[in-house]
């Protein structure tokens, strides 16, 4: 058994785990992988080709994209070569249970390499500069961007927007322009996703992620996906189901709920991604974003969207049994915390 691999290789049952037993190189390429990694929780891999094995670290909020922030970077052990390309999903029971994607990949060069500093430039498809790579405490690191950011325009996403609001209307607008959408009956919520952070906020600001841990998962599905959604969430049990949960004063009680009732959130806007604001966007370039997420999941989905004739419309939500209907301008732009002639509600 080779050294360098010894601890990769006790934590690993090779007739369990599609991961490569591997073996260490002869010589080094200075080539690196990133890899999105959905286990226990949500991180990324950082893997650099180092003395013919991939030195290691977990990367709980990814790498970071400005030099006003370090990350985490929780050193690992020490990764075979053939992980530089490996995918798949991890089984259940095996050490690091879930799956795994290629998230970046490309090469680096060395300006400093320490045992317990490195100093590296990648050259990747996502990932291009230098950055540092430093030890604070046992296998605790943290990593961070030396150089400017590459895209000086990006920013995060606000977590203190309130959402747009419709106006109600006694007659569904019937004319060329508009689009419609069911009216679901839940808790307005705005969704806020970063690499390894997923924060749900009500429609007044308030964190209330803890209450939905189910929906809070969106994130494994969003990955590194800088973005706001604008949905309601739905529980099986009723607008109660929903107090309920958000007056529970324990994660138990939650868990109990989320499990009778789970809940459902249903997401119909994208107003932030990609560093920057997309409310001055028409409806439906945000619909062509918000569909490009492809979200479909136990606790997500994205409605359909009918852009015709508003009056057969309204006849198939009648016969479905709906609250009502919600009529938007196809032009409209989203103007956070008004309510906005260019969105119509329509109770039945």
């Amino acid at each position: 058994m080779t050294p360098k691999l010894e601890e990769y290789r006790a934590k690993r049952d090779f007739e369990a785990t599609p991961e490569p037993a591997g073996a260490v190189a002869d010589a080094d390429e200075h080539r690196f992988v990133i890899q999105q990694h959905s286990a226990t929780r949500l991180h990324w891999d950082l893997r650099l080709e180092h003395d013919g094995v991939l030195a290691s670290w977990a990367l709980p909020r990814g790498v970071p994209r400005d030099p006003k922030e370090n990350h985490l970077a929780v050193q690992t052990e020490d990764h075979p070569m053939q992980y530089l390309d490996f995918h798949g999903e991890i089984p259940e029971g095996s050490y690091g249970a879930g799956s795994m994607i290629v998230w970046d990949t490309g090469t680096y060069d060395i300006e400093e390499w320490e045992d317990r500093k490195l100093v590296v430039v990648f050259h990747g498809q996502k990932v291009r500069g230098k950055y540092a790579l430093f030890a604070t405490r046992g296998r605790d690191w943290m990593i961070h961007r030396m150089d400017p950011p590459e895209d000086p325009t990006w920013e995060s996403p606000p977590r203190d927007l309130v959402p747009m609001r419709a106006s109600k209307g006694s007659a569904l607008p019937n004319a060329k322009g508009w689009a419609y959408e069911l009216k679901w009956s839940g808790a307005r919520v705005l969704v806020v996703n970063e690499p390894g952070l997923t924060t749900i906020n009500d429609e007044r600001g308030a964190d209330v992620s803890r209450s939905f841990p189910e929906v809070r998962r969106i994130g494994r599905a969003l990955g590194a996906e800088e973005v706001i959604l604008d949905g309601v969430i739905m529980s099986d049990g009723g607008r109660d189901s929903l107090e309920r949960r958000l007056a529970a004063k324990s994660d138990s009680t939650i868990r109990r709920i989320a499990r009778d009732q789970p809940a459902l959130f249903v997401a119909f806007d994208v107003i932030w991604q990609a560093g920057r604001a997309r409310w001055d966007e028409p409806w439906t370039a945000r619909r062509e974003r918000l569909e490009a997420l492809e979200l479909r999941g136990e606790h997500w989905q994205v409605p359909a969207a009918h852009i015709g004739d508003g009056v057969e419309f309204l006849d198939a939500a009648r016969k479905a049994g709906v609250d009502g209907v919600l009529a938007k301008k196809t032009r409209s732009r989203y103007v956070p915390a008004t309510e906005s002639a260019d969105w119509r509600t329509v109770s039945l």
